[in-house]
């Protein structure tokens, strides 16, 4: 809509000029305009980077990296006005809170480091220190002993239940091989 707007300034301006229309408090001054296009300029980079591919749960926390750099980048460029560099903090603000919660929940971290293009490198290339590190991969193998250590797994394929844990469910096919899988991108994390 906004890009719209901008592609249609001089449209815009006649019909809002237009005194038969009683339009005229509609109308946007030139320094209006500009700060029209510079927040179109920074929505495109933002509709742009969620629109290139499929958002999952591992590239949140890289996600949230990459906008807090490119929010910090515009919030100190002089050549936007005062009005959206103070927006753009604002907005950083807003992207902070959300990323401290995102420390109140281990399946972001857990999702990372099974992630098998990620895994612990991700925490080491963006500067992780390594308490963080050590705590991401304490939570994995955590939950790993957690959920899956009543299970016995023979031969990398072949799933069985050494004992039934009271009240649980019996294991389907479909368990057997998330099981698997999840098996397979723990030791692919640590090896």
């Amino acid at each position: 809509m906004l890009k719209y707007a901008l592609d249609h300034q001089d449209a815009i301006t006649v019909v809002t000029q237009s005194r038969g229309l009683d339009l005229h408090k509609f109308e946007l001054t030139d320094v209006e305009w500009e700060i029209a296009q510079q927040l179109c300029d920074i929505l495109k980079d933002t509709t742009t980077f969620f629109s290139r591919s499929t958002p999952n749960l591992a590239t949140v926390i890289s996600a949230m990296d990459l906008i807090h750099e490119t929010l910090t980048s515009y919030s100190g460029n002089q050549k936007y006005c005062a009005s959206i560099r103070a927006a753009v903090r604002l907005a950083k603000k807003t992207l902070n809170r959300y990323y401290e919660l995102t420390d109140k929940s281990k399946v972001y971290r857990i999702a990372i480091v099974l992630h098998p293009r990620l895994k612990l490198s991700y925490f080491k290339s963006t500067g992780w220190t390594e308490e963080w590190i050590d705590t991401a991969e304490t939570l994995v193998r955590e939950e790993f002993e957690h959920s899956y250590s009543i299970l016995d797994i023979e031969n990398n394929t072949d799933i069985e239940v050494d004992e039934e844990p009271a009240g649980s469910m019996d294991v389907d096919s479909s368990m057997v091989r998330s099981i698997s899988l999840f098996f397979h991108l723990l030791m692919s994390c640590f090896s």
